[in-house]
Parts: C-alpha cells; structure tokens; sequence
C-alpha cells in the first residue's frame, strides 16, 4: 500500500505567514490512515522516543521510510530552495501530550528543516476546542498572535525551516496526541551533540521498553 501522496506535496503551495511553510492536509493516504494508526505502538510516557527504541508495524514503518526517503529530501529542498544532501536526519515519535507542553519556542539552531506528521483522528472534542493544535505565530509572546492553527489529525503534514522568527506553540492539552517529528540537521558541534544524545536516548529507552 502506498501510505503517502508524493504528488500532492509536490503541488503543495509554499505560504510565507507568519512564516515560510508548507502545510498539507491528508499526506497520509485517508485509505491508508487507519492501517498506519494501528501500526504505531501504545505509549504511555511523555517525551518523544527514538523511532529506534521503538516496534512499529509495517505501515508506520511504511511512513517512516517515505519520510526518510531521498524523493522527500529532494521535494522540501526544491519547495524551499535549501540543498539538503548529505543533511543528517533525526526521527522520533511523540505519543502524549503533558501540562508543560505547547509553550511558545522556536526550534535548536542544530535544526535546519522540521517535519511534523500527525496522525490522530479528527473526531477528538479537544481538537475543537483548539487544544492541541499546533499554532504559526507571528511573535515570541502572545499564543493568540497566530497567523495559522495545525489541527494535529487525519496524516496533516506541516514542514517548515527554522529560523530566529519561526515562533510556535498550543494551547495546553492532556492526552494522547500521535506526532512524527523529522529534522534535517546542521553539521556543526550542536547538531553533532544532538544527534549523540539521540542515539543515546533510543538505547536506554530500547531497554526500558523491552523490560
């Protein structure tokens, strides 16, 4: 099953406020969005986790494996003008949401391009209430200074490069909240030390949730 529409996100329109992004409804295939949603593992903690510390079915790894795939790299880096080869990757998967998450921040420098995929159904009565829902802002201060809100449901694909202005935050929202979280790196000391503590982190949690 092809889990991804390649051709959409390549005809996505790239939008400039509050600042450069693409947004994309349904990336995930609504035919394919269930299977992909069954495949992901239950998650209790807080926290994103390595995708190696982690036992995926075939579909999310199906998904997993379009968005670490050279065809995506060439398409944002097209979409955005950036040259992307060669830029390490660093993939992990966010299963709840706490009282301290959602707070107004732009991402590490270490980070050159996020990719947030997210795959929880629509029917949630806190998405309505904008709970959640990721917001584009147009500063670092006020969380109703939005420019876009990202409900996080049904395969939404939301891609931007990071930089000094690239505020974003949610209101506060308690549960479970399914997120694919992708970053093109930098090659400098910072992403270098990111990415070890990455790879550490997905050991200790491999052993944590084979225990």
């Amino acid at each position: 099953m092809d889990v991804v529409d390649f051709n959409a996100l390549s005809a996505a329109p790239v939008s400039l406020e509050p600042f450069t992004h693409i947004l994309l409804e349904r990336f995930v295939k609504p035919e394919a969005l269930p299977a992909v949603v069954a495949d992901l593992p239950a998650m209790k903690a807080r926290g994103s986790f390595p995708i190696g510390a982690l036992k995926l079915g075939p579909n999310a790894k199906a998904t997993i494996s379009a968005l670490e795939s050279e065809r995506f790299r060439a398409i944002v880096g097209e979409k955005f003008g950036l040259n992307l080869a060669g830029a390490p990757l660093m993939t992990t998967l966010r299963g709840n949401s706490g009282a301290q998450d959602g707070q107004i921040h732009t991402d590490s420098t270490a980070k050159r391009v996020t990719i947030l995929l997210y795959l929880n159904p629509s029917n949630g009565d806190a998405w309505t209430r904008h709970e959640g829902c990721l917001r584009l802002l147009r500063d670092g201060e006020n969380l109703e200074n939005f420019a876009r809100e990202v409900p996080p449901v049904d395969g939404t694909l939301l891609i931007f490069p990071n930089g000094p202005t690239t505020w974003h935050g949610h209101k506060q929202f308690v549960g479970q909240r399914y997120v694919i979280q992708m970053n093109y790196m930098t090659t400098g000391a910072k992403a270098k030390a990111e990415m070890r503590r990455h790879h550490l982190s997905a050991f200790i949690k491999r052993i944590t949730c084979a225990a």
